[in-house]
C-alpha cells in the first residue's frame, strides 16, 4: 500500500518551497535539454536561458525546434542553439553528440526530457525496437554515455565541481519493472499494451539514473530521476478527445513539470542526491523497492553495451 499512498502524495502535492527564481546565475554553464522544443523541456529551456546559461535545445525536428526558439527568444531575449537529435535512431544519436562535442568540450548539465507516451502499438524505431523502450531508454542512455566526456570535463569548471544529470522519468514507474521479452516485436511484446510499455521504459529511466549514478557520482557526475508530475503537454496527443478531457481534469500546466528537474539540475540543495529519486514539486522521494536492486541495474547497463556497442 506504500507506494500507492506516495502516488497520491505525486498526483496532488504540496504547494512547492522552492521557484525558478531561485536558479542561481548560470553564465558560463552549458546545458543540453531534450525535448526541449514543447511542454516540459521548453519550459525548462525557457527558465536556463532566463538564467543565462548557454542552451541547447535538442529536438528532432528542425522546424519544431526553431519555431519554438523563436518564441523563447521572444519571450525571454536570449536565443536557445538547436541540436538535431532523433532518439529514435541510434545513427543519428551518435551524429547528434558527435556535432554538440565538435562545438563544445563540457556540459554542466544534461537534462534527460524527451520521450513518447502511448503511441499506436506497432510503432518501433529506426533499429527495431518498440518506440517508447527505444527512444525513452537506449535513446537516452546512448546520448548520455557518448557525452560524459563532456561531463567530466565540466566538473573541472563548474561552481560546485560537479556535473549534472537529470533523467525525466513519470509517476507509471511505480506501475511496472521490466519485462526483458518486449523491447522488440514477439509475443512478450504482443500481450503488453501501450500504457505498459511506456510504464516500463519510465521505470527503466528511474534504474538506469541509479546505476550511472552508482558508476559515475565519485567522478562528481550528480544523477537523479524525477517524476515531474501529473502535467498538461503534447505528450498526450495519443490519447483520445474524451480521455484528454478526463486527464485535464487532474493534470497541471506545463511549467509546473519543470520545476522538480530544474531544482534537480541547478540547485545546490541537490548537489549531493546522486542517485535519488525526485518527486513534486522539489522533493525528494522514493520509486518503488525494485528500482534500488543493484542486480537489476547491472543487468540493465549490460544490456545496454551489448545493444549499443560500435
Amino acid at each position: 500500500m506504500g507506494q500507492y499512498w506516495s502516488l497520491l502524495d505525486q498526483y496532488f502535492p504540496p504547494k512547492s518551497n522552492w521557484s525558478v527564481d531561485q536558479i542561481p546565475d548560470l553564465t558560463g554553464r552549458v546545458v543540453v535539454v531534450t525535448g526541449g522544443n514543447t511542454g516540459i523541456g521548453k519550459e525548462t529551456v525557457k527558465a536556463l536561458l532566463t538564467h543565462n546559461a548557454k542552451v541547447y535545445l535538442a529536438a528532432r525536428s528542425r522546424r519544431k525546434a526553431e519555431e519554438a526558439i523563436n518564441d523563447l527568444e521572444k519571450q525571454t531575449g536570449k536565443s536557445a542553439i538547436f541540436l538535431e537529435l532523433d532518439l529514435a535512431s541510434k545513427a543519428k544519436i551518435r551524429k547528434a553528440a558527435a556535432e554538440f562535442l565538435n562545438k563544445e568540450k563540457e556540459l554542466h548539465i544534461l537534462f534527460d526530457n524527451g520521450g513518447v507516451m502511448w503511441p499506436d502499438h506497432k510503432e518501433l524505431t529506426t533499429d527495431g525496437y518498440d518506440l517508447q523502450w527505444g527512444t525513452n531508454v537506449v535513446g537516452h542512455y546512448l546520448f548520455t554515455s557518448l557525452l560524459l566526456p563532456a561531463l567530466e570535463a565540466a566538473t573541472h569548471t563548474s561552481p560546485d565541481g560537479k556535473a549534472r544529470v537529470v533523467v525525466t522519468s513519470s509517476s507509471a514507474a511505480y506501475l511496472y519493472t521490466i519485462n526483458w521479452e518486449t523491447f522488440v516485436p514477439g509475443p512478450g511484446r504482443d500481450k503488453m499494451s501501450s500504457f505498459d510499455l511506456y510504464s516500463q521504459s519510465k521505470f527503466a529511466n528511474v534504474v538506469f539514473a541509479r546505476e550511472l549514478g552508482r558508476r559515475y557520482g565519485a567522478k562528481n557526475i550528480v544523477v537523479t530521476a524525477v517524476n515531474p508530475g501529473n502535467i498538461r503537454t503534447d505528450l498526450q496527443r495519443n490519447v483520445s478527445s474524451i480521455g484528454r478531457y478526463i486527464l485535464n481534469l487532474m493534470l497541471y500546466p506545463a511549467p509546473y513539470g519543470a520545476i522538480t528537474q530544474l531544482w534537480a539540475g541547478t540547485s545546490s540543495e541537490t548537489a549531493d542526491l546522486n542517485g535519488k529519486y525526485l518527486i513534486p514539486w522539489a522533493r525528494v522521494g522514493e520509486c518503488r523497492p525494485e528500482a534500488n536492486d543493484p542486480e537489476l541495474g547491472q543487468k540493465l547497463w549490460e544490456y545496454f553495451e551489448q545493444e549499443t556497442k560500435a
